[in-house]
């Protein structure tokens, strides 16, 4: 075990998936680095606390630095804030806090490649690709669907990053941002990465990308359905209204931004055309106007909540 103090930290929330945790925290024990790092994993599962229960097993065996904690309140923001807080608490000292979700698997260069680009470019943010494994043989129309893509960018400076999935925060993003929490408002929709990434952005904070840096996502079956695809689609156009929203209260930013939903509805037609013509895949061609019409529903108050987990008995 070492004795050195963290340089780094790597966040991990977990619910309910003990089986991807262990492939995920496997993946951390590989890394390739010349400083300390540590591993903070936060079980948001009150009731069943599996994850708790795999890392502190983990941890034991591996002798790696790091703790667990449990996180009763349910939602994604509450376990991420929770998990940059304990962070932070237990390593102050620490120069940059990374996440990872509980479905995922880091490459053994990530953790140093994303470290040297933060410190290279001296950015306060930096992401890497996401790659998806399918658990089964994907159709065309789900390999060439926009919600299943990346980034495709040099190492460099980026204007912004969109996903939590992989990136790296500096000690500076807490210090400087006004709101350094993810807003709990999208605990159960998703999309708290994104509103935290674009306050980012308006506080003047700077953005990188490592291509070395690659995380592997794991998608179960079920996320292949184009039932699951189409509402993802929906949910997306429903967090960017709800981001829009938030940057333009007031009555006037309401009617601004009605017409923007009718300018971009009638658009989204034009661009759905283009996509069935370019790619041959309906599923893809449902893509912008499902964008558009999330954007509609949030503006009259409906909303989607796939985060929302039944209580278990």
């Amino acid at each position: 075990m070492t004795t050195q103090a963290p340089h780094a930290v790597v966040c991990i929330p977990s619910f309910r998936r003990p089986d991807g945790l262990k492939k995920t925290l496997a993946s951390l024990a590989t890394q390739q680095v010349d400083f300390a790092f540590a591993i903070v994993v936060i079980d948001n599962d009150g009731v069943g606390q599996e994850a708790l229960a795999v890392t502190q097993s983990f941890l034991t065996e591996t002798g790696m630095l790091g703790q667990a904690f449990v996180e009763p309140q349910q939602g994604n923001c509450y376990a991420i804030n929770s998990a940059f807080a304990k962070a932070r608490s237990l390593y102050p000292s620490a120069s940059y806090f990374l996440m990872i979700d509980d479905d995922e698997t880091a490459s053994s260069v990530w953790l140093a490649n994303m470290v040297r680009t933060a410190e290279t470019l001296d950015v306060d943010i930096v992401g890497g690709p996401v790659i998806r494994a399918f658990d089964k043989p994907a159709s065309k129309g789900v390999e060439l669907h926009p919600l299943f893509g990346s980034i495709e960018a040099k190492t460099g400076p980026v204007d912004m990053i969109h996903g939590s999935g992989n990136c790296l925060l500096s000690k500076r993003v807490f210090e400087r941002l006004e709101k350094p929490q993810f807003d709990v408002q999208f605990n159960f929709l998703g999309g708290g990465d994104m509103d935290f990434f674009t306050r980012s952005k308006r506080a003047g904070l700077r953005f990188g990308w490592t291509a070395e840096a690659i995380i592997t996502e794991f998608v179960p079956v079920e996320r292949m359905e184009p039932k699951w695809i189409m509402t993802r689609s929906l949910r997306t156009g429903i967090i960017n209204y709800s981001i829009d929203r938030a940057r333009r209260p007031g009555l006037q930013g309401a009617v601004l931004l009605q017409a923007k939903n009718v300018i971009s509805l009638g658009l989204s037609l034009v661009r759905a055309v283009s996509v069935f013509a370019k790619t041959g895949q309906p599923l893809v061609a449902t893509h912008p106007v499902l964008l558009s019409v999330g954007r509609v529903l949030a503006s009259i108050g409906i909303t989607l909540s796939p985060y929302k987990a039944k209580p278990q008995s």
